[in-house]
């Protein structure tokens, strides 16, 4: 049986499942940057380079706080990382679950960076939607002073109120 290296780049003749020569041409140079055989990375280089994090120092930072886990535990930024290990990071109020299944250094493009691990993160909560507060109607008009300053209330600008002691801004 041939090797899973083999089986990604080997396609049947009706060409339906070949990926984009250009993804391939970048997955074989970020394999070809990537570390030799039996070799590690970085967990803070590796997250940065997959996208997980948006700069290095960012996912070193991560790694310090303790927001970042492989196979169950917390790690320093120079942590090794190797194949089949689980990585979980704690980015943005959303923690990934990903599964390494390609080491790399060099940053790459999303469309390859997702080829480098398996995500198994749960779904994104989903958005609330709040409705804009201080929208007016078209055609209503010039906002009078109470309707300007109701809208200020509702956008927590603070408005005209009053200062300490009672005075309004314009005693000062």
């Amino acid at each position: 049986m041939a090797s899973q290296d083999t089986d990604d780049k080997q396609h049947t003749g009706d060409g339906a499942d070949r990926p984009d020569p250009k993804i391939a041409a970048a997955v074989a140079a970020a394999e070809a940057a990537g570390p030799s055989n039996g070799e590690s990375v970085r967990v803070d280089s590796w997250i940065w380079s997959v996208r997980l994090v948006k700069t290095r120092s960012v996912g070193a930072a991560a790694c310090k706080g303790g927001h970042v886990r492989v196979n169950g535990e917390r790690v320093k930024p120079a942590h090794s990382v190797r194949l089949g290990d689980e990585v979980r990071v704690l980015h943005e109020g959303r923690e990934r679950v990903v599964v390494v299944k390609r080491l790399i250094r060099k940053r790459v493009g999303a469309p390859v960076a997702v080829q480098c691990y398996v995500d198994n993160s749960p779904p994104p909560p989903p958005r609330e939607t709040v409705a804009p507060a201080g929208i007016r109607d078209r055609g209503t008009g010039r906002p009078t002073k109470r309707d300007r300053r109701d809208l200020e209330r509702l956008r927590d600008l603070g408005g005209l109120g009053f200062l300490p002691g009672g005075r309004s801004p314009r005693e000062r």
